[in-house]
């Protein structure tokens, strides 16, 4: 077993609050109850300490995609993330072939069932033709019951969350059938009215995917699914802060809306995310990316982010002004709540998972250790 460490003189963002001058303790993977008296201290003053980033939306990133890489690309996809502060990770799907689904999501189930990622998301192939995003529109399907089962069968328990436009013939009846499975539903590539979000709500669908993106935008007479997503206290929004999927008042509003407790940042990164400029594919879908944005070479669609989410941090705090604590709460408290595994990561506490960032006093990333162990060392001095 690898010896203890403790972590001393920074700012460490616990549930109780932002202890200032604070010390952890990390013994093996997890984090300990007390100081061992003969463990080095790492003097991390000036710094920040803050639990490892949930990230319950993600396609790829380092130039890997989870739709179509092997399992060394994927597994190179998910070092890129924990690069970025990502210690925790949902990889997402998007539209394809039924059969083509569920052979990825066997393969997908294997690296959660080794705990290299933590689930399954399928984003598509049941959303709506009319808010289809970057997502192929004749792979498109309704969302029948039996066929999410199938995919929810080949992920042999690791199906985490399914977006769906609950408003299609049997969006409903799978709203429920996630709900017993222990999955969540997602509303999401929505082109539902007010009064359908609101039934798909009640029938226990409790995500709002990438809220704002491929849905209706609010309206005074129309309200659509925005209104009925923030006003209902069930429903945590996933929101993109990459500063091009929404503009920083529609956050504000999110936030001022909904409140922290029901917010997760996600990244819904694609292949580019820590990677660069260029032309990719996006499931069947040809992607450019340019100046850090993907776009859809046909029809100019955004086509997921290159965001990471050690960014969406540092931008949520200097660019949206919003408190460190709301932010953490957004990034990796949320998100583990919402996934059913926060008793072991989302929070700095003892007996979970030594899974943290260290950001410095402009909230760069400067380290990240991951059950007990450094992806990214601090190079202090």
């Amino acid at each position: 077993m690898a010896p203890s460490k403790v972590l001393a003189g920074a700012r460490v963002v616990l549930p109780t609050g932002i202890v200032d001058g604070g010390e952890l303790t990390v013994d093996g993977e997890r984090i300990a109850a007390g100081r061992a008296d003969a463990a080095p201290a790492l003097d991390l003053s000036g710094h920040w300490v803050v639990p490892g980033f949930v990230d319950m939306h993600n396609h790829g990133g380092g130039g890997a995609s989870f739709t179509n890489g092997t399992v060394d690309e994927i597994l190179h996809g998910v070092h890129t993330h924990r690069l970025h502060g990502t210690t925790t990770l949902v990889a997402s799907t998007v539209t394809g072939e039924m059969d083509t689904l569920a052979q990825r999501a066997g393969l997908l189930s294997e690296l959660a069932e080794q705990g290299e990622i933590a689930g399954v998301h399928f984003e598509g192939p049941f959303i709506s033709p009319c808010r289809k995003g970057a997502h192929a529109e004749g792979l498109l399907r309704h969302p029948d019951p039996a066929e999410v089962r199938k995919l929810l069968d080949a992920a042999r328990g690791q199906a985490r969350m399914v977006t769906l436009a609950t408003e299609l013939p049997g969006g409903i009846d799978s709203v429920r059938l996630l709900v017993e499975h222990g999955v969540l539903a997602a509303i999401g590539h929505t082109d539902a009215t007010y009064e359908q979000t609101v039934e798909a709500i009640d029938a226990g669908a409790t995500v709002a995917t990438h809220l704002f993106n491929a849905m209706p935008g609010l309206g005074h007479r129309a309200p659509g699914p925005i209104a009925a997503l923030l006003e209902d206290p069930r429903v945590t929004v996933e929101l993109i802060n990459d500063g091009t999927h929404l503009h920083p008042a529609a956050l504000e509003l999110a936030f001022r809306h909904a409140g922290a407790a029901r917010v997760a940042f996600i990244t819904d990164a694609m292949d580019a995310a820590g990677f660069g400029d260029g032309s990719y594919r996006l499931g069947p879908l040809e992607v450019e990316v340019k100046d850090g944005v993907a776009r859809l070479v046909e029809g100019g669609s955004i086509a997921g982010s290159t965001l990471t989410l050690d960014r969406a941090f540092q931008r949520a705090v200097t660019v949206d002004g919003l408190s460190v604590e709301d932010v953490v709460r957004a990034i990796s408290v949320n998100p583990a709540r919402l996934l059913g595994i926060d008793d072991t990561v989302g929070s700095l506490e003892p007996g979970k998972y030594a899974d943290l960032v260290v950001l410095d006093e402009e909230f760069a990333l400067k380290g990240v250790m991951r059950r007990g162990a450094w992806v990214v060392e601090p190079a202090l001095g």
